[in-house]
């Protein structure tokens, strides 16, 4: 039994399709599908898993994940407000297997690269925006607007969302595993989560959950963690009307004490909280 699919719909022959989310909370299970996913957030911010790394989504991010990368949308959910996001799926053999090896396409071969890794663009242009819009519409005009997306996205800066590549697969098992992992410290970060805690919850022993997330994440479970928590971190300090202090902010993400919030959060963004405040003030 496969442990992460996830189907994406489609209707006859399609090579593309486009897929519109307004939800106050994106699919927030860990889960992978084939096609290659193409996103652009028009509302919402949250915690983005991609692979074995955590970051965040804010409004006008161009995101895109590789066929079969494991990722998470963890929205914040506002009351007042739903999330908002505008996607095309498609494969690389979608347009023919050998469309994308033709002379004239051989520029897009390191998107397809990076791709595998999943991957942000760095400048939020509003033609970002237009061009994910244009996708709306059908037949020949679908396929140019989207050729010109795949060209806009190649030639924008990059920022690589993981270190996941093709040979860190998961298998079934190992997906199940890390589905629960991943849930259970998505929802309960905030809290003291304890190796023994999350050993159970991936039913194997302490010594041997060490071993296991390290060997398919690279990172150990505490470093993966402490990533989580300051993203939250950093999600609470750029909050345009937070004014809480900074040893408020540190307890809400989940730190037990301050000095040890500043001091993993100067050496994950290379500057204070205080000053990562008022450069996004």
């Amino acid at each position: 039994m496969k442990v992460l699919p996830f189907k994406i719909p489609k209707s006859g022959k399609q090579a593309l399709i486009v897929q519109e989310d307004h939800e106050f909370l994106f699919y927030d299970k860990l889960h992978q599908h084939p096609e290659i996913q193409m996103s652009y957030v028009l509302s919402g911010t949250g915690t983005l898993l991609t692979g074995n790394t955590v970051t965040r989504f804010e409004p006008g991010e161009v995101l895109v994940f590789g066929g079969n990368l494991p990722h998470v949308f963890r929205s914040n959910i506002q009351e007042d407000s739903e999330s908002h996001m505008l996607s095309v799926f498609f494969n690389r053999e979608s347009f023919g297997a050998d469309f994308f090896e033709t002379e004239e396409l051989r520029d897009f071969e390191p998107f397809f690269n990076l791709a595998q890794s999943g991957f942000r663009i760095k400048d939020r242009d509003l033609r970002f925006k237009k061009c994910f819009m244009q996708l709306k519409n059908s037949g020949m005009k679908r396929f140019l607007h989207f050729i010109n997306l795949l060209y806009e996205t190649a030639e924008a800066p990059k920022e690589l969302l993981s270190n996941f590549t093709e040979n860190s697969r998961y298998t079934d098992t190992e997906g199940q595993r890390m589905s629960k992992v991943f849930d259970f410290c998505l929802s309960h970060f905030q809290e003291r989560i304890s190796l023994e805690e999350i050993a159970e919850i991936a039913v194997m022993s302490p010594t041997a959950f060490c071993r296991f997330f390290k060997e398919r994440t690279n990172k150990t479970f505490s470093e993966f963690l402490t990533g989580l928590r300051i993203e939250h971190a950093c999600q609470l300090l750029r909050t345009p009307d937070q004014q809480e202090p900074i040893a408020n902010i540190a307890y809400a993400a989940g730190f037990n004490s301050v000095s040890n919030f500043n001091r993993y959060f100067k050496k994950e963004k290379g500057m204070s909280p205080r000053e990562y405040r008022n450069l996004s003030a």
